[in-house]
Formats: structure tokens, sequence, C-alpha cells
């Protein structure tokens, strides 16, 4: 058990090295995040040594089970790209266009505005894709109304971090979590609508406590009136995820995996849209630039913490920490398995915290409150700091990119002032339905 703990506990170290000093590699020009490489190296040192057997990784990764991760990975990616494809079009440049042109010279009105827009779209696509999408036009509409950025860019990372947990698909822990579990995309939703409802009041009355005197100041400009977008293109990317949404919500009653819904939606999408283009004379960079903006990094990054995470089991980790976390009822087990979710979320990242934390509830006797306690903190866990998930370390780079500095230090001051009162409402929120 120890040399597999201080394998693990120096891949997990040098994968956070890596995220916080950001080396970087530049084949052909392109920068290339590689954070993914420590666990990839500890999950190969493990199997170098025979702490874990080449029997057990293949077992785990092609089990027949919904804790597969190639069958999550699959759920994400086809989420993912029929998001960015919506974004290529031009969708959430003109939806949001259109909501912030309707707050005048009102910071306060813009403010609120921002805050529903980004919560509406984070419930149908995923935190991820809005925090890559939207980071960069705040920036500029900022940087052109000669206002301050940062409550807008706390604003919206909040929001995204926080309406998440409505729905599986909000987050990658989310689906790997509740698919774990066997939990259907209705049962999900029941349980989670409270909790996320409290949590999201309580994230907004923070982040207006907080910004209050700085959204007084009039604005000077507005945003562009002129957004380019392909309404065809982009009626039928919305065409194929609100179908795809309708039979994820029926996938319990139908007996289809979520997994299979959503890569057929989003093959559908794809081999719909390249005719229809082509006719036009569109070209095919739509198509192009959603497939390249995907995340494929989180592939390696997964499948290396999963091995990881197989290897502590068979070791007898998952099973003692489970007996740390047990006893106590429905309360006492959503408090406990909550706040240390959510502080493991922010030791490791939320990604491995969901992998670890999966087969700890399934160890234990925590049961759903266990399950849906840490969904709660692999979302709220985001913005105490920005190890607390793979958006805050994609959001932190796109502030550099565009010259908004925000430090360690400073993230997490307004964090911990927004994330502690809302991981308690969240959590009162899942033991009331419990």
């Amino acid at each position: 058990m120890i040399a597999v703990l201080t394998i693990c506990f120096l891949s997990v170290a040098a994968m956070i090295a890596l995220v916080l000093f950001e080396p970087r590699l530049h084949p052909h020009h392109t920068a290339v995040r590689i954070f993914w490489l420590a666990p990839l190296a500890g999950a190969i040192v493990l199997f170098a040594c025979g702490l874990i057997s080449g029997r057990a990784i293949v077992g785990g990764l092609t089990a027949d089970t919904a804790v597969n991760p190639l069958k999550i990975l699959v759920l994400f990616f086809a989420m993912t790209l029929m998001s960015l494809f919506l974004d290529e079009a031009g969708f959430f440049r003109v939806l949001a266009g259109a909501l912030l042109r309707r707050a005048g010279g009102s910071q306060t009105t813009l403010f609120l505005a921002l805050y529903a827009t980004v919560s509406v779209l984070t419930v149908f696509t995923s935190n991820d894709i809005i925090v890559l999408t939207f980071t960069p036009f705040i920036c500029y509409f900022c940087k052109n109304a000669h206002i301050d950025p940062l409550p807008y860019l706390i604003c919206e990372f909040v929001a995204a971090n926080t309406w998440s947990m409505v729905l599986i698909i909000g987050n990658p822990t989310n689906i790997y979590l509740a698919t774990g579990a066997g939990i259907s995309f209705a049962a999900y939703t029941a349980v989670m609508l409270l909790p996320t409802a409290l949590a999201g009041m309580t994230s907004l009355l923070m982040l207006w406590l907080i910004f209050r005197r700085r959204l007084r100041e009039p604005i000077h400009a507005t945003p562009p009136t002129a957004i380019a977008a392909d309404r065809p293109t982009m009626a039928i990317g919305l065409l194929a995820l609100g179908g795809c949404l309708v039979l994820l919500v029926l996938s319990s009653y139908l007996d289809l995996p979520m997994w299979k819904i959503a890569a057929l939606a989003c093959a559908v999408l794809y081999v719909a849209v390249v005719p229809e283009l082509l006719m036009r004379h569109r070209g095919l960079a739509t198509v192009r630039h959603s497939v390249v903006r995907a995340p494929f990094d989180i592939i390696p990054f997964v499948l290396s913490m999963f091995v990881l995470v197989l290897a502590l089991d068979g070791a007898g980790v998952t099973a003692a920490a489970a007996a740390a976390l047990a006893g106590g009822g429905v309360w006492d087990t959503t408090f406990r398995y909550g706040i240390a979710s959510f502080l493991s979320a922010n030791l490791v990242n939320n990604i491995p915290m969901s992998v670890l934390f999966s087969a700890i509830s399934a160890a234990g006797d925590g049961g759903a409150a266990a399950l849906y306690a840490a969904v709660i903190g692999s979302n709220v866990g985001a913005f105490l700091t920005p190890m607390g998930a793979l958006a805050g370390i994609m959001w932190m780079s796109l502030l550099k990119t565009h010259g908004v500095q925000l430090s360690f230090g400073r993230f997490m001051g307004y964090g911990a002032l927004i994330a502690a009162p809302s991981l308690l409402a969240a959590l009162t929120g899942l033991a009331i339905v419990l």
C-alpha cells in the first residue's frame, strides 16, 4: 500500500507543478498543455513495478459497466463537440450580445444578465464550454467598455461551476460519478434541482455583496451590434443538441445508455452539416475548428488517473477511505462526503477526485448521499482555487492570454468567500431532498 500511495502522491504533486508553472511543448508552433504527463508517468511506473497488472488495466477499461472511462469519455466528447460546433456557428455570441445590449448603461443590469445567461447555457452545455467561449468575449467587451473585467469574469466562472451541477452533462465529474453509480438522467436531475438552486442563489448573493460597489459605475460604451453568425448551421446544431437532451431525459425509459445517445446525436450533426455547408459554398471551417478546439488532452489524463485509482483500490486504499468516512445518517454522510470531496478536488483536481470518490462511495455505506455530495464537491470546489477543476486551469490561462491580472492568492480570496456558503447551501439542499 505504501509504494502505491507514494507513486500516486508523487504523480499528483508533479501534475500540480505542471499546472502551476505551465511548461509547454511547442510542436509546429502550437502550444500543448502537458499536465497529463505526470499521471501517465505514474501509471506506467505502477505497471512497470508490478503494482498493477495489465489484466487489471484492460479489464477496467473494457468492463461492461457504467463506470467504464471509455464510455464516459465518449459521452463527454460528444456533448463537447456539439457545443463547440454551436459556438463556431455563432450561437453563444449572438445570445450573449443580445442579452448584454439590453443592459444599457447599467453595470448592475449587465452583471445580472451575464449571470443568468451563463447559468442557463451551462445547464444545457457544460461548464468547460462556457468558460472557453465566454471568457474571451467578456475580456473583449470590458476592454472596449472601459470597465473592470474581474467582476464579470468571476461571475461567469462561479455561475458556470454552480449551475453545472443540475444536469449530468454539465460537468465530466457529474458524468463519471452518476453513470458509475447507474443513476439515470431524470433521477439525477430530480435530486440535484434544489441543491443547485440554493447554491445558485447563494453564489449570486455573495457575488453581489463582493462587487456591488464596483458595479455602481456607469458603462460608457455598448456591446457590438454586429455579430457574425451562420444561422442555418446554427439551427442544425440546436436541433441536434435539443434532440440529444430530450433522448437523454428519456434514456432510462428507452433502455439506451447515455453515451450511445450522445455519440449518435453528435455523429448525425456532423454528417448532416457537411453537405449543407458545401451546398452553400461555406466551406468546412466550422467543422474543422470545432474539432480542433476539443480538449483532447483530457483523454490521457482521465485514463491515467483511472489506472492510478485502480491501483489504489487494489492496494486497499479506497476501502480504508470508505471506512474513515462511514457512519451517521443522511445529514452526517452528506456533509462528511461533501466537505471531503470539496477539499480533495482542490488538492488533486476534481476529475481525479471524482474517479477516487466513485470507488470510495461504492466501497462504503454512504449510498446516494455520498455520491451526490461528491458531485457537489466536484463542482463547487472549482471556485476555491484554480486547481479545483480543469475549467479553472483553462480559465486562468485564458486570462493571461488576454492580459487580465489575477493571482492565485486573489483567486482564493474571492473563492473562499463564495465557495464556503455555496457549498453549505448545496449540501443542505441535498440533505433535505434525500
